[in-house]
């Protein structure tokens, strides 16, 4: 398994000979002109994970990669012209010889003024290689035995001690940060350095990709 971070929620996937491109925001880069993609996945309607202008252009230059979505970002397709098969918690599709599990509802609570909207995380999952673990915007998804975490560091709506918590209730192998596009390169030492000191994993490995930097599993 090769994994590309493209910028704060954005992974490129590439793992048992197919290319997984999942949320393609407006905090990211570099996934516009990609191409022989073989699905793209988002997890929620929130523009740092679905780009409204760049990610339908990219749909529209991939014609035959099928669009796996929340259900309110394939609505938000539709009445675009573009199709996207919705995903839901429990609802296991495949993506060649991947399988792809979706898990979770909703968005972490944030505030009482704004209305929470579903988030539906992914498990990636291929014989033969390494389990990855997208949870979008929520720390309350049980996705199973996972080999490596893209964990939400730092969001409005994550408090540290739940963010710690979380990784030590998934306990994976391997910490990968994600959703850092708010934070400094101090904070996001700081927040990591939290999560590696006080979440109690033992032997869990920390792979720090800043934007466009690969790593492979």
């Amino acid at each position: 398994m090769r994994v590309t971070h493209l910028g704060h929620a954005c992974l490129l996937v590439e793992t048992a000979d197919r290319r997984i491109l999942i949320d393609p925001g407006n905090f990211s880069s570099g996934f516009e002109e990609l191409t022989d993609l073989d699905a793209i996945v988002v997890t929620h309607n929130h523009p740092d994970h679905f780009d409204p202008e760049r990610a339908p252009r990219l749909i529209r230059a991939n014609p035959r990669t099928p669009v796996h979505t929340d259900p309110l970002t394939a609505e938000s397709l539709r009445s675009e012209g573009l199709a996207a098969v919705p995903t839901r918690q429990g609802e296991e599709f495949e993506v060649g010889d991947v399988t792809v599990t979706p898990v979770g509802e909703l968005h972490a609570f944030n505030h009482d003024a704004m209305p929470r909207i579903p988030n539906v995380g992914v498990v990636l999952r291929a014989d033969g290689e390494p389990t990855l673990f997208h949870p979008g915007d929520a720390y309350d998804a049980e996705p199973g035995p996972v080999d490596v975490l893209a964990h939400p560091l730092n969001a409005p709506w994550a408090a540290s001690r739940d963010s710690i918590a979380f990784v030590a209730r998934i306990s994976p192998s391997v910490f990968l940060p994600i959703h850092d596009g708010l934070l400094s390169q101090q904070g996001r030492q700081m927040y990591s350095g939290h999560v590696l000191q006080f979440s109690g994993v033992e032997g869990l490995d920390y792979v720090d990709l800043r934007d466009d930097e690969s790593a492979t599993f």
